[in-house]
């Protein structure tokens, strides 16, 4: 990696931070009335509370936006391109999960995609990972977040009939 001025790590970090929680203000409109449809719903003991979502999924944003900044300054990394492109592409998927569950009340497709959600933060993770071992591990617990997130859009989507297509 060339030496960068400290002024231009620190823009370039902003840059990122912008781009991942753009997506999540993305995903932010579509969860607007999500409190009081939350609530609404059956859902399983295991289930966070609604007030958890919003911290949690904050840190996790900023772990994502630190993972692509550092595979992003690893400029001689032959992988450092497709694993900014699956990042971009799983951040997609991440704010139309929001879209689907919440303002379009589709389980069946908020549960087939947040399917395709994990494989792509996987396959992020594993992209990540060989181009800089610190940047894969800082996704990991957004995987973990996700595969409850897995388990609890079905357990609600099976649980809520009349609410959730």
């Amino acid at each position: 990696m060339s030496q960068r001025s400290t002024l231009a790590q620190a823009l370039s970090l902003l840059g990122w931070l912008a781009i991942a929680f753009a997506a999540a203000a993305i995903g932010a409109f579509a969860t607007v009335d999500a409190g009081s449809f939350y609530a609404q719903l059956v859902r399983p003991a295991w289930a966070p509370p609604g007030w958890a979502f919003g911290p949690v999924w904050t840190v996790l944003y900023l772990l994502m936006a630190i993972a692509s900044w550092l595979v992003w300054r690893e400029r001689d990394s032959g992988h450092r391109r497709l694993g900014l492109a699956l990042f971009f592409v799983q951040l997609g998927a991440n704010a139309l999960w929001s879209w689907l569950f919440f303002s379009w009340r589709n389980g069946a497709l908020a549960f087939a995609e947040v399917l395709v959600l994990l494989a792509l933060i996987a396959a992020t993770i594993a992209v990540f990972w060989r181009v800089r071992r610190l940047a894969g591990v800082l996704m990991l617990p957004y995987l973990g977040w996700v595969c409850l997130a897995t388990a609890l859009t079905w357990s609600v989507w099976r649980g809520n009939p009349t609410l959730l297509q």
